[in-house]
């Protein structure tokens, strides 16, 4: 799976907090950079799937 765009992950924020999102280190998921917060977001298709119900909480 090719990595999210940086100009794409520029404008993208966790819909739970409004931190910024990097990319996660397999490139399936956007993470939160809130160390409060943490939620990955699911990467399916190469479209980011920012709904709050399918993250996953930090471990």
């Amino acid at each position: 799976m090719p990595p999210v765009e940086a100009g794409l992950l520029e404008i993208l924020a966790c819909p739970a907090c409004r931190s910024p999102l990097r990319a996660g280190e397999d490139g399936r998921e956007l993470v939160c950079t809130s160390e409060s917060c943490g939620l990955a977001y699911p990467v399916h298709d190469d479209i980011p799937v920012l709904l709050e119900d399918e993250a996953r909480k930090p471990s």
